[in-house]
């Protein structure tokens, strides 16, 4: 069993980043190694195809962030209402809306107005979810200037926000920053982004540039996409006294059948298998788990993960992984010091270290490669 205290370390507020690399594969990059703790050199993102062999093969989610955060107020005081979609909901023909919301005295029937960078919509709020805390059902009710059956994705880039993580308006707020930036809308999603269903950000990806994927083109290092969802659950810190009592969230991914061929004749014949990012590993070894991982004559398979990943777990997919640094008593930091055999005090060695070469933590922040 992990004690959560052990996945605590100290981060001093201004290591914090507030805003991403310019350009996006400047981010600095730590380079260790699995098994060979000798390895330590300090790149940049740029660099990455410098550290992989011909016929290693990169593993990208693909998921695409919705303009999920809300912003607004009560219609009958003048009370500020934030919050977060969370999806759609179904509410007797009406179009209505799943979302999380922080304001004080909230009750069924009040109506809020919601403001966007280029719309404002009215809703009602109709009942609390039963099963989520802080979560309400919403009536939307939409302007004539709207069609009725504009897709959720495309109405949240009208009266939405970029959902950018609490610590990061708390940084921003802290150094008198504005809260939102208009460049977040780009640079808080990924370049090879595809299908939208995230409240967050896929991180590690965020460094990766066309320049990139050309130099690893040209070293024949290939990609295979994958795609998880990412929701709210990501942030939720470990609260239990042990990681693995920790409730771990659900979130839905996916993988085709290409994709797991792909893995699987890269690794026979020697290659490696990066994941870039956490979610990519959460979803290969979650579909590494099934015996087959595809239904027979599938082209495509679906589930929703709850893989918990602590120390001890035997990774059958992943040999290499690209990821940023993670907060403190994080299921996420848990999974990275998993998968470095020195486990989280050689995790928490190589991010003091990190921290003492000025690297920057969290969502907008600098990277780490684990080769094997």
């Amino acid at each position: 069993m992990l004690r959560t205290a052990d996945l605590d370390y100290d981060l001093p507020p201004g290591a914090v980043a507030t805003t991403p690399a310019e350009p996006r594969d400047a981010a600095k990059l730590l380079v260790v190694s699995r098994t060979d703790e000798r390895l330590q050199e300090h790149a940049t993102v740029a660099d990455l195809p410098s550290f992989l062999q011909p016929h290693d093969r990169l593993v990208l989610n693909t998921t695409k962030v919705l303009a999920a955060r809300l912003e607004g107020h009560r219609t009958d005081t003048p009370g500020k209402v934030n919050g977060l979609y969370l999806g759609s909901a179904s509410l007797s023909g009406q179009r209505a809306w799943l979302a999380m919301l922080t304001a004080k005295s909230l009750r069924e029937g009040v109506r809020i107005r919601l403001e966007g960078p280029e719309i404002s919509i009215e809703a009602t709020l109709v009942q609390r979810a039963a099963d989520q805390p802080g979560a309400w059902l919403l009536a939307i009710h939409l302007p004539p200037s709207i069609d009725p059956a504009t897709p959720d994705d495309r109405l949240l880039d009208l009266v939405g926000h970029t959902p950018l993580p609490p610590y990061i308006m708390k940084a921003r707020r802290d150094a008198g920053m504005d809260r939102e930036v208009a460049s977040d809308h780009d640079r808080y999603q990924t370049v090879y982004a595809q299908q939208v269903g995230s409240v967050a950000a896929p991180t590690a990806g965020l460094h990766l540039t066309p320049r990139v994927f050309d130099a690893l083109v040209s070293l024949a290092i290939a990609r295979s996409d994958v795609l998880l969802h990412v929701g709210t659950g990501t942030f939720k810190p470990v609260e239990s006294e042990f990681v693995e009592d920790h409730p771990m969230h659900s979130e839905w991914c996916a993988i085709t059948r290409r994709a797991v061929d792909d893995i699987l004749a890269t690794r026979a014949a020697g290659g490696r298998i990066l994941a870039v990012g956490t979610t990519s590993v959460r979803t290969l070894e979650s579909f590494a788990r099934l015996s087959p991982p595809l239904p027979p004559g599938a082209d495509q398979a679906s589930l929703d993960t709850r893989l918990l990943i602590t120390p001890g777990f035997p990774f059958r997919w992943t040999d290499a992984l690209l990821t940023n640094f993670h907060l403190p008593k994080s299921t996420l930091l848990a999974l990275v010091g998993a998968f470095l055999p020195g486990g989280l005090p050689r995790l928490k060695a190589l991010y003091a270290l990190a921290l003492s070469r000025g690297y920057r933590f969290f969502s907008y922040g600098d990277a780490m490669l684990i080769l094997p």
